[in-house]
């Protein structure tokens, strides 16, 4: 830490969602941005570079997906505190990012001073969802069942969920394998699976379906 004050890397590809965190996490006399990121390998070079106190990390980012991101920190820098901040619903991606390594989810549209709470929560070394997901994740885990409407995307996997974010994005078949550095024949087959997971019909319905997703969440 500078001068006592906890060190934080944003990573987050959009620049005025990057300037709005860093000028409200600066106003606390505790807290500190010490780098900024847009996509996952800028995200790791900086993390190993800075070894900041906590990460706040965007599932959308330039290239590569958030959630992956996570699992790549926790991997090498396993003491590394990271806190999920995205405009994705929290009961699809909150626990995932539980999962993945992180310590906490925020939705963006979450009052500055939950941004706050929830970074203050983290560096304590506890976990911050909020209430409403913290009840979710408590019935799941006990036999409940996931809320009505969400129980097809909740089911994907997170390489699933991440085609399906880049198809619904636009991108093709070739570029979604280009990115994820995968074959095109994976990136089909990937299809396929959400086709039955998500009971669509076919690949004109699935692109429909993705795109409304995004258009909803991002």
């Amino acid at each position: 830490m500078t001068n006592g004050a906890a060190r934080i890397l944003i990573v987050d590809d959009h620049p005025m969602m990057r300037e709005g965190l860093a000028a409200r996490i600066s106003n606390e006399p505790d807290l500190t941005v010490c780098g900024v990121a847009d996509d996952v390998a800028e995200a790791l070079r900086l993390a190993g570079e800075l070894n900041p106190d906590l990460v706040i990390i965007d599932i959308s980012l330039k290239t590569g997906h958030g959630i992956d991101l996570v699992k790549q920190i926790r991997s090498r820098h396993s003491k590394m505190k990271m806190l999920v901040n995205s405009m994705y619903d929290e009961s699809v991606y909150a626990e995932r990012s539980l999962q993945a390594g992180a310590m906490g989810y925020l939705n963006k549209q979450d009052a500055p001073a939950i941004l706050i709470k929830a970074i203050r929560t983290v560096l304590a070394g506890k976990t911050y969802v909020s209430p409403e997901m913290t009840e979710r994740i408590v019935m799941s885990r006990v036999g409940g069942t996931i809320e009505p409407g969400q129980s097809a995307i909740a089911s994907l996997s997170d390489r699933e969920l991440e085609v399906f974010t880049l198809i619904g994005r636009g991108q093709t078949t070739g570029s979604i394998a280009s990115q994820l550095h995968l074959s095109v024949h994976t990136i089909d087959t990937y299809r396929e699976k959400l086709k039955t997971k998500l009971n669509i019909a076919n690949g004109a319905e699935l692109n429909r379906s993705a795109v409304q997703w995004v258009l909803e969440n991002e």
